[in-house]
């Protein structure tokens, strides 16, 4: 039996609000990256380069966030399971790490050749 209440859209989406609201308090590189994102928007809806391209640019820029999250999660989980220094919980956060770094080359990667596109 899984430890969970009856799936309810309103509850589940409090759920996601109430955790995003934890991780934007408790996570220094989540704000960071938030802050990115925020002054990065406005610059796809000016730059003149095809839909596709713009969407391709906003995917990855919100693929940072996404991972960041994702990561939050994998470290939060790891910490309760054991605060002891333990060989797996830090390949399990070592995993999640490269999660956002991997994020973040995707978003270089794509940012680059779409302005290149844009301005050359």
């Amino acid at each position: 039996m899984r430890n969970q209440p009856k799936y309810h859209f309103f509850k589940n989406t409090s759920y996601a609000l109430q955790g995003l609201k934890d991780i934007i308090a408790n996570e220094t590189s989540f704000k960071i990256e938030l802050v990115i994102v925020l002054c990065l928007i406005p610059i796809i809806f000016f730059v003149e380069i095809e839909l596709s391209y713009k969407l391709l640019m906003f995917i990855s820029l919100m693929g940072m966030p996404i991972a960041e999250t994702i990561n939050s999660a994998i470290e939060r989980v790891t910490d309760l399971v054991t605060l002891e220094h333990h060989d797996m919980a830090g390949r399990a956060k070592d995993a999640g790490s490269a999660i956002v770094f991997l994020s973040i080359a995707v978003f270089v990667v794509v940012w680059f050749f779409s302005l290149w596109k844009a301005y050359m």
